[in-house]
């Protein structure tokens, strides 16, 4: 059997080039999406593919350009001329205070994080129900109760939590649909004061922030199997969930 195909978006930098590099060691083929990060991108797929040759590609898109999804999928598809996986992995974050925010900064956090997803799964099912594989999408732990200043995000990721589990009825048995809740994983780009990691890491049950592999192996397991998963979504975030989440 061939080496199976999984499309990362977002899988330049962080958490996505971590499970690039995951997935890659577990034997997959990957369709790599960056958007900014061409020279992340370039390189992380150099490396792979010294390992591995012909084992990665690129793909480039503007993910708030909606209309181009379905070309977008036609190319990743020509990759490899398969498909096997789907890691909804890219996103914008950025905070936007209620009483400031804009209707363009709805557009672009809502695109990245729930309409790219939706209209690319819909590009992908016929291809994904092809080889009976699976999705993975990355949601947040504030999906459901919300991140301070962050409001938009926290809705765009609810509607994620929302499509991953439709999703996973509407395209059963063929294709198994689940999602990622992480916690505090790495820290946002943008800064944080000292008080508010010591907040964070306080509400942190496990004690410590979580690691990009981590989110990489479960990612793994999630398209991998079990047969009989779908529709959940996992908090990754070492019991923060269970005791409230205090604000970052």
């Amino acid at each position: 059997m061939p080496h199976p195909v999984v499309l990362i978006t977002g899988a330049a930098k962080r958490i996505g080039a971590e499970m690039g590099r995951f997935l890659h060691q577990a034997g997959y083929r990957l369709v790599l999406h960056y958007h900014h990060s061409e020279q992340a991108a370039a390189s992380l797929a150099r490396e792979l593919n010294e390992l591995r040759p012909g084992s990665v590609q690129l793909l480039y898109q503007d993910l708030t350009r909606l209309d181009e999804l379905k070309d977008m999928a036609d190319r990743a598809l020509g990759c490899f001329g398969r498909l096997d996986g789907l890691v909804n992995n890219a996103s914008a974050f950025y905070p936007t205070p209620f009483g400031e925010a804009t209707p363009a900064q709805w557009q672009e956090l809502s695109a990245t994080n729930a309409a790219a997803p939706y209209f690319l799964t819909q590009a992908l099912a016929p291809a994904l129900k092809q080889s009976r594989g699976a999705i993975v999408n990355m949601i947040d732990i504030h999906a459901e109760k919300g991140l301070q200043h962050h409001l938009l995000y926290s809705m765009a990721k609810n509607a994620l939590a929302t499509l991953t589990r439709s999703l996973a009825v509407e395209l059963a048995p063929q294709v198994r649909v689940n999602g990622i809740a992480p916690g505090a994983i790495i820290w946002p780009e943008h800064e944080l004061s000292d008080e508010q990691k010591q907040r964070v890491l306080a509400s942190i049950p496990m004690g410590r922030l979580g690691e990009p592999r981590e989110i990489a192996e479960t990612a793994a397991f999630l398209l991998n199997g079990p047969g009989y998963l779908t529709g959940q979504i996992i908090a990754l975030d070492g019991g923060r969930s269970c005791r409230g989440l205090p604000e970052a």
